[in-house]
This record gives C-alpha cells, sequence and structure tokens, in this order.
C-alpha cells in the first residue's frame, strides 16, 4: 500500500510568508518532524512561479528541505529527506531530523502517478494565488 500525499499552502502570517505544510496519510510531516511550533519551506521556494517545482521526483536523488524547527534550522538543523523516483515509485527517504526532534520518520513510498498529480495541483493553485 502506497503513503498518501497532499501539499498544503499555508497563508502569509505576522512571522513568515506564505509557507508549505506535507501531510501523509492525513499527518503534517513538519509537526511530527521539526515540532509545533516550526514552520515548513516557504512556498516561494518549493512552489516557485515559472520553473519546476524541486518536490518533482526524478531518477536522481535529492535532498530537500521541507521544515525547520521554531527556534531556526541554523541553530538546530533542519527537516530534510532525500527525494527519488524509482520506475513507479517515489521514495522519501533518508530523514535529517532537528535536534529536539519529537519523532522518528519512517521512509515513504508514494505512487508516482498520485504524487506528480499532486505536485502539479499544488504548483498549479500556486500559480493562481500569485
Amino acid at each position: 500500500m502506497f503513503d498518501l500525499l497532499e501539499i498544503k499552502v499555508l497563508p502569509p502570517g505576522p512571522r513568515w510568508t506564505a509557507t508549505v505544510r506535507f501531510l501523509v496519510n492525513g499527518e503534517d510531516l513538519v509537526e511530527e518532524g521539526a515540532d509545533g511550533g516550526g514552520r515548513g519551506p516557504y512556498a516561494a521556494d518549493v512552489l516557485p512561479a515559472g520553473r519546476p517545482s524541486p518536490l518533482r521526483a526524478t531518477e536522481e536523488a535529492r535532498r530537500l528541505e521541507l521544515g525547520e524547527p521554531e527556534c531556526t534550522g541554523g541553530c538546530c538543523r533542519f527537516l530534510t529527506v532525500v527525494v527519488q523516483r524509482c520506475g513507479g515509485i517515489v521514495q522519501w527517504s533518508d530523514w535529517e531530523l532537528p535536534a529536539k526532534a519529537p519523532a522518528r520518520l519512517l521512509d515513504l513510498h508514494f505512487d508516482a502517478d498520485q504524487y506528480d498529480a499532486e505536485v502539479a495541483r499544488a504548483e498549479a493553485d500556486r500559480a493562481t494565488d500569485s
């Protein structure tokens, strides 16, 4: 059974511009991996206007920043993951968690078609918001 990804863009707030949250199987990865006071990456970085999102999975593995704790990633490390496409599967693995992360995150496996559709939907939604 595959994991299910949902990408949510949160509106700008008093401290940050628009940020992104990643829900996997209904659970917020930033809440789990960076703590409740942390933030996801800036929407402009992971859903940039006019170019493909770095969330798009390719056969070449690459590390992506998915969040940081409230005290900042420069202090306590960022929440990062390696993203790679393996045939019809997109894998998120080799997690790096902030120093005081409340949980350990397991490898995730997404159906590549569902993953691609969700990234494309988020890119399109972001393009209409800009």
